[in-house]
């Protein structure tokens, strides 16, 4: 028998009514529940049916001192590739191009590079989602709450505990990420803001290139955030 059924049967049964009260919580439960994967499944579907996307952003960063507001355009493309080309400041630029993971700030003496398959960069939960997506395996502790128009899910990248502190992923009715934050474990914060989307357009194979400023020296190293 349904909770539903049980719960009509128990308003015509005086002996059972005390547990109304309980099983209306559990037909509540079910119908959270349902919802709450629903939604997962909506943005699991939405990134794994995307091949490419091009969209703004602004990077709110603040930790170890600083507080800082960057910005410009990402372009992502499956598998696996990624481009951050700043235009706040001018000329600053991370690269994925399926190998390598390329970081350059126009102000440094020196390219930082690190294998893609080492990255641990804080970037990296946005780049699995045009990856194959399965949210609930992804994300330790998952929740979702809908605020407005909006949903929000909070989690933990699996395998990253002792560095991320939180996940937030604050999407669209369609599925598509808004906004992104991630709390670290030493109290820094790094939110991205994301805008003017464009899905599923033509990106040639040059954007996902890096090509170091000649007598820039290439250092071997993870990119900083």
């Amino acid at each position: 028998m349904s909770v539903l059924a049980v719960i009509l049967n128990a308003v015509k049964n005086p002996r059972i009514s005390l547990v109304l009260p309980l099983l209306l919580a559990l037909l509540l439960a079910s119908q959270l529940r349902a919802q709450d994967h629903a939604l997962i499944r909506s943005v699991d579907g939405h990134y794994n049916h995307l091949r490419t996307l091009r969209a703004r952003y602004t990077e709110h960063y603040t930790g170890m001192g600083l507080d800082r507001t960057e910005s410009g355009t990402l372009t992502l493309k499956k598998p696996g590739l990624m481009r951050w080309s700043y235009d706040t400041p001018p000329g600053k630029i991370f690269v994925l191009d399926g190998k390598y993971a390329w970081f350059y700030t126009p102000d440094d003496a020196q390219v930082s590079r690190a294998p893609a398959k080492q990255l641990d960069d804080l970037r990296s939960p946005l780049r699995l989602l045009l990856g194959h997506t399965q949210l609930a395996k992804e994300l330790d502790q998952l929740t979702t709450a809908s605020v407005g128009a909006n949903f929000i899910i909070t989690g933990v990248p699996k395998g990253m505990a002792q560095r991320v502190h939180l996940l937030t992923l604050v999407v669209d009715a369609s599925g598509a990420i808004e906004r992104m934050k991630l709390e670290e474990t030493d109290g820094a914060t790094t939110e991205f803001t994301f805008s003017a989307m464009e899905e599923d357009i033509p990106l040639p194979a040059s954007d996902f290139l890096f090509t170091p400023p000649p007598g820039i020296p290439i250092v071997n190293a993870q990119p900083p955030i």
